[in-house]
């Protein structure tokens, strides 16, 4: 038995899941379908012998490659489908017992590049779809917090500090805008085949098709029916919008998780307390301290998040260095930078699904915080409904009131706040009943409730049979 990557320091992907989608094993089995849908698209143009395509399926069995020997002699011509193909053939010829050459099926007219980048965008498509499936679990979960929170008072945060009066509905539901948005646009993108031949002018394949009913681009049209993969209008290979799109749209999710995780770090500290993660066994130990109960759910999905950016600037990097008709290492540093994005996001994916979808939320506690400023908090909204009301020098009368008050300690400036506005304010211009309702919070939302319903209804795909934003209008 040979060691391998089992993701050891990469605990937010250490995932048969996600190995299976986006692993070594995964990358083989891709890089065989292209192969394999290619000699099907050849046997039905009639370019190669009939039962080529049978013969090339059953040989293009990704179990019965040595994955280590191909990575090793991989090094020999800078890419793993050289050594894959000389398998492959070899494979090939053993199986075609009859002599019909299905030989003739294998790569004709495709060159490492085609059947690398097509294989890849396979890898991700298999990959984004498996995504989507927790990303919807998780926009569900969401939506149903938004609705249920839709009226549970917090306090909003602005650079640290308190804010204003707000509600853990709209931040739930601004979450989930965050993260069907991202999911959108990564759903929308096309993820295209690539096939180009040798040089990228189709050479190769213009003089196979010469005298049939094909052309080269009726060739890769059916080649991406095949894989399921978009029609490319043109081979792509020195022009890599595709991979950096794809990269962008996975960094853009990722982000989105990890505007969530970090929230969430935040609200589960003990000081804090308004969130806690779901309890599981043996989930969040310290190896010293037996108390702790580490939010180690949103401590992974920052970890991807931290790594995402960088790695979408390596595609970037890559496409931008792109020399000649094929480069000399930038398409060789996209591999491992696409695959890593693919895992992390996967990765990530069905931690905070797991995440939200068992959050625990603890309205006693935001009350208590949203009590540490108390009226201050409203202090906007007062000036706005009183400030006219006392004159020219109003504003500062109640900019004033405010002043004094931060020069208490925290825990007094509740009270002293509403005895200096008080004394501040007339009992003719405002009366005792008129002033309580000013300080309350709930009385200063704004659109809070709008705001959520429109996010809901904006992305009806995303929030779940179970709630109602898919079908409010």
């Amino acid at each position: 038995m040979t060691d391998g990557d089992f993701g050891l320091l990469s605990p937010v992907s250490a995932s048969p899941a996600v190995t299976a989608l986006t692993g070594d094993r995964a990358v083989i089995a891709a890089i065989l379908h292209v192969e394999a849908s290619w000699a099907a698209v050849l046997e039905g143009a009639g370019l190669v012998p009939a039962g080529s395509a049978a013969v090339v399926a059953e040989a293009a069995d990704a179990g019965s490659y040595d994955v280590l020997s191909v990575a090793e002699r991989a090094q020999g011509g800078a890419n793993p489908v050289i050594p894959l193909l000389g398998d492959l053939r070899a494979r090939v010829r053993e199986l075609d017992t009859s002599g019909i050459g299905a030989g003739k099926a294998v790569h004709t007219s495709l060159t490492s590049q085609d059947v690398l980048d097509s294989a890849l965008m396979l890898l991700a498509s298999r990959t984004v779809s498996s995504l989507l499936v927790d990303v919807k679990g998780t926009t569900t979960a969401l939506a149903a917090l938004a609705e249920q929170h839709a009226d549970t008072l917090c306090v909003g945060r602005s650079l640290t500090q308190h804010a204003l009066p707000y509600t853990f509905g709209l931040k739930a539901a601004q979450w989930f805008q965050g993260v069907a948005a991202a999911a959108a646009r990564l759903e929308s993108l096309d993820l295209p085949v690539q096939f180009g031949g040798a040089g990228g002018t189709l050479a190769s394949a213009t003089k196979l098709a010469a005298g049939s009913d094909s052309t080269p681009f009726t060739l890769a049209d059916s080649l991406a029916a095949e894989l399921g993969l978009a029609p490319a209008p043109a081979p792509w290979h020195s022009n890599r919008l595709a991979v950096t799109a794809l990269g962008d749209g996975l960094a853009a999710l990722i982000d989105s998780f990890g505007k969530i995780a970090a929230d969430l770090l935040f609200l589960s500290r003990p000081e804090v307390a308004e969130l806690g993660e779901p309890l599981a066994a043996g989930r969040g130990v310290s190896s010293a301290m037996p108390q702790k109960q580490n939010p180690v759910l949103s401590v992974l999905v920052r970890s991807a998040a931290l790594q995402a950016p960088g790695l979408a600037a390596q595609l970037h990097l890559a496409a931008a260095t792109f020399n000649d008709e094929r480069p000399d290492g930038a398409w060789h540093s996209e591999w491992p930078a696409l695959r890593q994005l693919l895992a992390l996001a996967l990765g990530a994916a069905g931690h905070l699904r797991e995440l939200t979808e068992g959050l625990r939320v603890f309205p006693d506690a935001m009350l208590t915080n949203l009590g540490i400023s108390g009226p201050l908090l409203l202090s906007e909204g007062v000036g706005a409904a009183v400030a006219p009301l006392l004159g020219e020098d109003g504003k500062q009368k109640l900019q004033a009131v405010v002043d004094e008050t931060l020069k208490a300690p925290a825990a007094e400036q509740s009270r002293i706040y509403t005895k200096l506005l008080r004394e501040a304010v007339p009992a003719d211009k405002v009366s005792d009943a008129e002033l309580e309702a000013l300080l309350d919070p709930a009385s200063y939302l704004g659109e809070a409730s709008e705001i959520s319903r429109r996010i809901l209804a904006a992305y009806p795909a995303f929030t779940g049979p179970s709630t109602k934003g898919a079908t409010r209008g």
